[in-house]
């Protein structure tokens, strides 16, 4: 690959990792979250769009082909389960618990949107990318594309009020369903 080819690729290939963030940063965006909150989530994602590639380079691909199809049904059963959470938690008049983007709850949605980074991770890994070129790549894009999914989530809630949540965890569900079935 020439310098600029291989740029485009990765960056290509950084946006398409970034879109899973980018629909469930939708749904997320819908729960009226501060801009503090939308800064740290969008962080968190992309470090984690980091790690994990970082983690599937230095397995290799000996693993690849034994764990790729496990990293995409743990990723969709998580993000289903979590729409689904954030779905029937809208019809609840109390306030009783309902699963916020804060704590282990946040890293478990990082950790859901960026499995797929993983995998792709033990194939570039193989093929000799800049590995910190790529690393920067994956995780500015994916940082970058989940704060405008969030940002987009929470105008949308201003047109939507309470049923934006049934939306949000309709996304969620609906995304988890596409990655279990893809």
């Amino acid at each position: 690959m020439t310098f600029s080819t291989e740029y485009i690729s990765i960056i290509l290939l950084a946006i398409g990792l970034s879109m899973d963030g980018f629909s469930v940063s939708l749904g997320l965006g819908m729960q009226q979250l501060r801009l503090k909150r939308i800064a740290y989530i969008g962080l968190t994602i992309g470090l984690l769009h980091m790690l994990m590639p970082l983690a599937g380079m230095l397995l290799g691909q000996v693993i690849s082909e034994q764990i790729g199809q496990w990293t995409s049904l743990a990723s969709g059963v998580l993000l289903f389960l979590i729409g689904a959470h954030m779905f029937f938690s809208a019809f609840h008049l109390t306030e009783g618990f309902r699963w916020q983007p804060v704590g282990v709850g946040l890293w478990i949605i990082a950790f859901s949107v960026s499995l797929d980074s993983f995998t792709v991770g033990l194939g570039l890994g193989i093929s000799g990318v800049q590995i910190l070129v790529t690393l920067l790549a994956f995780g500015l894009i994916s940082c970058f594309v989940t704060w405008l999914g969030m940002l987009i989530g929470r105008k949308v809630y201003r047109f939507l009020g309470v049923y934006s949540q049934l939306l949000g965890g309709s996304i969620l569900c609906g995304f988890g369903i596409f990655i279990l079935f893809s």
